[in-house]
């Protein structure tokens, strides 16, 4: 009777210790960071950057999963379908807000996510390839207005940010310019290389090496000021389009329902990453800043963009066909 009791006793406070005391603390297997765009662009690569880091440094196996298609639908469907686990995370940029005015989601944008953490802010550039024949906002504007719809731009996809602003910066010009489409900002790049499109709108982490390089030629930037990495490129506002205002963002975010001591763990461990001096510098060599902050601020970046792009596409009529 005696070993009875004892064996019960033992049962009970077994089943009174917390989840994590059986299965380990977090995290104790990969994390899986969902890429909703091709390898090769800016949430791609700050997504490994911060995964790299939190790899060396804090314990994680973070695995990248790149997931491109339907602007960037495709892959935050995915990966907030997953367990509120901890272990499926998805990286989202300014599109994601973008999405959420412009396409119909199997999933409430605003409702679906509990945000963890927002890993930047970057300037947006206008870059011209090699081979067209504007060489300044003012000109790629006067053939625009001259011959509607022969100015080809590309973007990572339709109703992501880059094809958002590109057709709010057409509606503030009064110029009609003609959408291309890719799977990938890195897609487009090549293509404004070899002349099949004439400029793209992209962050600065993208695009400045190849103004560095010499392989696009850069003609206005979106922001107050010029860039360091781009002293000579004019603002919009200093070519005439003062109306035009436009960045990016990229963070972290986890389907509802994660538990809040892992939101609090990777809110920490990504914020400490974020002032790593090595990931500072390399960040600034592209004019871009490390973000951090807590989870109920990058909610707030969110909100606001969501309600900014609703504004924008009432303005401009944009649609998804």
């Amino acid at each position: 009777m005696k070993i009875s009791r004892r064996i019960a006793l033992i049962f009970c406070v077994a089943l009174s210790l917390p989840a994590y005391s059986q299965t380990g603390p977090y995290p104790n297997k990969p994390v899986k960071f969902v890429v909703p765009f091709a390898p090769g662009g800016g949430s791609d690569t700050f997504a490994r950057q911060i995964a790299q880091k939190l790899n060396e440094n804090y314990g994680y196996t973070i695995v990248i999963d790149n997931k491109p298609g339907a602007g960037g639908n495709l892959g935050a469907e995915a990966a907030l379908r997953e367990p509120a686990d901890g272990y499926t995370l998805l990286v989202i940029s300014g599109s994601y807000a973008g999405n959420a005015i412009v396409r119909k989601p199997a999933f409430d944008p605003a409702t679906a996510i509990q945000p963890i953490i927002q890993f930047t802010r970057e300037p947006i550039v206008l870059v011209g390839g090699p081979t067209t024949s504007f060489k300044s906002l003012g000109e790629l504007v006067d053939k625009a207005r001259k011959e509607p719809g022969s100015i080809a731009y590309g973007t990572s996809g339709v109703g992501g940010l880059a094809h958002l602003s590109t057709e709010y910066f057409a509606s503030v010009a009064g110029i009609k310019l003609n959408h291309i489409p890719y799977k990938g900002t890195s897609a487009s790049l090549v293509d404004l290389a070899g002349g099949q499109i004439q400029f793209i709108l992209g962050g600065s982490s993208s695009i400045a090496p190849l103004v560095k390089g010499g392989k696009v030629r850069a003609l206005a930037v979106a922001m107050s000021a010029r860039l360091q990495s781009m002293p000579d490129v004019p603002t919009f506002a200093e070519q005439g389009f003062g109306g035009f205002q436009a960045d990016l963002w990229h963070g972290l975010v986890a389907p509802k329902g994660v538990p809040t001591k892992v939101v609090t763990k990777l809110n920490a461990d990504i914020n400490a990453v974020l002032r790593n001096p090595e990931i500072a510098a390399n960040l600034a060599t592209v004019d871009v800043i490390a973000a951090g902050g807590t989870p109920q601020q990058f909610g707030a970046v969110i909100r606001a963009d969501m309600e900014r792009w609703k504004t924008i596409v009432q303005k401009t009529g944009i649609k998804i066909d």
